[in-house]
């Protein structure tokens, strides 16, 4: 069977490519891997998410699904006061990530680990994604339904996803789940989506 983004350890030769993303008025020198999500590029999806945002006010963010890292190292970067968290079942994404926010000098507030490596008692003011929609329906919902309820009462998910991969019936799905979502931008194919804790 071939690997995935979303396998834990990929079994394909690993190999670094490194990329430049300019993100928020800052350009990251970073690295990705064979195995990881958008090796050797920045993804349509992720840089439509960065060009229709922009950084939030600090305060402690989830980078969910993280791959190499370049979502959540944005936010530590652009936010000084920030401390993020990244989270992928991929050994080499976070592996990655840990080394691109060394690399970045950021490793004093940046940590990626194993989903079961964030502590029970840490909550969110922010959990920003390009979520893995090619798991499946099923272990996605699984996926948001395990991260959301960890945001502050005040706090929100922002995620961008294809309209061709379900865009707007994750939209309606994410309503009726109690996280009132709305629309940010709709871009290139895709939608970035803001979702509340009702």
């Amino acid at each position: 069977m071939d690997d995935h983004y979303f396998t834990a350890d990929p079994t394909v030769t690993f190999k670094r490519v490194p990329v430049t993303a300019r993100v928020w008025g800052h350009e990251l020198g970073v690295v990705s891997g064979s195995g990881v999500f958008a090796q050797g590029r920045l993804d349509i999806g992720t840089a439509v998410l960065f060009r229709e945002t922009e950084p939030p006010s600090p305060g402690t963010f989830l980078d969910l699904g993280c791959g190499y890292g370049v979502i959540g190292l944005a936010l530590a970067v652009a936010v000084p006061g920030a401390r993020v968290w990244a989270v992928d079942v991929n050994a080499r994404a976070v592996l990655l990530a840990n080394e691109n926010a060394a690399a970045l000098g950021v490793t004093d507030r940046f940590t990626a680990v194993a989903p079961d490596g964030v502590p029970d008692e840490v909550a969110f003011d922010e959990v920003w994604s390009n979520p893995p929609i090619r798991v499946g329906k099923q272990a996605l919902h699984d996926l948001l339904l395990t991260w959301l309820p960890r945001l502050a009462a005040d706090g929100r998910a922002v995620m961008v996803v294809g309209r061709n991969l379900g865009a707007d019936s994750l939209q309606r799905w994410l309503g009726e789940q109690g996280y009132p979502t709305s629309r940010l931008a709709s871009a290139k194919g895709f939608r970035v989506l803001e979702t509340r804790p009702s």
